[in-house]
């Protein structure tokens, strides 16, 4: 049962990651008539859904008793308000992370941003180090200076992306490259100071995301208020929505959720394998389909330092002397 768990979770988080990626792309660059989208109300309604996702899942294991579950989320949330704003930091930088790739993907092309975006890997490595005092084995190093590598081929300029510069400009290029290393840093802090919360409590994965996704909605919503408020008092909330958008949305709140199951079921090998093919999916998904991007032999290269690094990164050797057991 646990090794079927684990290939579905994990089945989930490549069909999840590559759609997340995609179908953002194609929705920040769709050409249709009257207003787009806002992004900023877009993170909002994925923290909601997410929330929502969480009380079920808690709903289910208390046995689905409402009085159970109102017990639960009464002593683990508001009786713990220390606990819960420690939640406070990670979910605004979450919430600002979120914004970002809707910025990175209306800047960079699907193929790109899904392999520079794999830099978290390095940031994440590099908190860890820091803030949980891991210790990182010369695997892992060697993985890290590989990924740097293969990351800089990827960014390496070629004659395709200069012709293609007349449609995207550097400056936009360039824009999308700072959100997208941005997101990276963002990630990496985020997520360590989220296990260093996790494994210094008892709490489970699911009250922590509905405590992330409360101080996210509320910091999402104060960014709709900041930077979009006069465009949504003049449009609506939900102007320029489509099934497109509630696709995207939808995609996003099960971000979380995924991650969270396969942190329960899988390892760090099986997710580096997932990771792997889905930038090998979105590549050629945005040849292909997008037609926004044309690889080049120093891609590929980049591309596949990146997933070399990824299975490096949670490679575990077996000590030697260890017999296997029959």
């Amino acid at each position: 049962m646990s090794a079927n768990l684990k290939y579905l979770s994990l089945g989930i988080l490549v069909f999840q990651t590559t759609s997340l990626v995609l179908t953002m792309r194609y929705s920040r660059t769709l050409k249709e008539d009257g207003p787009r989208y806002l992004s900023s109300t877009a993170v909002v309604i994925a923290e909601l859904l997410k929330i929502i996702a969480c009380i079920i899942l808690v709903y289910k294991d208390s046995k689905c008793s409402l009085r159970a579950l109102n017990r639960v989320l009464h002593d683990e949330i508001l009786n713990k308000p220390m606990e819960t704003l420690k939640l406070a930091i990670p979910s605004g930088i979450y919430t600002l992370q979120n914004n970002l790739l809707y910025v990175a993907l209306s800047n960079l092309d699907a193929a790109t941003y899904q392999v520079t975006y794999q830099l978290k890997i390095l940031t994440t490595a590099l908190f860890s180090v820091s803030m949980l005092s891991k210790k990182l084995g010369l695997y892992q190093w060697l993985s890290l200076v590989i990924l740097m590598a293969g990351v800089t081929f990827v960014q390496w300029p070629s004659d395709s992306q200069e012709s293609s510069s007349k449609e995207l400009s550097a400056g936009s290029q360039f824009v999308g490259l700072m959100a997208v290393l941005t997101a990276c840093f963002s990630s990496g802090f985020a997520g360590v100071y989220f296990e260093k919360i996790l494994k210094e409590t008892k709490q489970s994965v699911w009250i922590r995301n509905i405590q992330l996704g409360s101080f996210g909605s509320i910091f999402g919503l104060m960014g709709v208020y900041i930077y979009d408020g006069e465009l949504v008092s003049k449009n609506g909330f939900f102007q320029g929505y489509n099934k497109l958008t509630w696709i995207v949305v939808v995609l996003q709140a099960l971000g979380g959720l995924v991650i969270a199951a396969v942190i329960k079921y899988a390892d760090n090998i099986l997710k580096g394998f997932a990771t792997s093919l889905s930038i090998i999916l979105s590549t050629l998904i945005s040849y292909f389909w997008l037609q926004d991007f044309v690889p080049t032999s120093v891609f590929f290269l980049g591309a596949i330092l990146v997933i070399a690094a990824t299975f490096l990164y949670g490679y575990d050797p077996k000590p030697a002397g260890n017999p296997t057991k029959a």
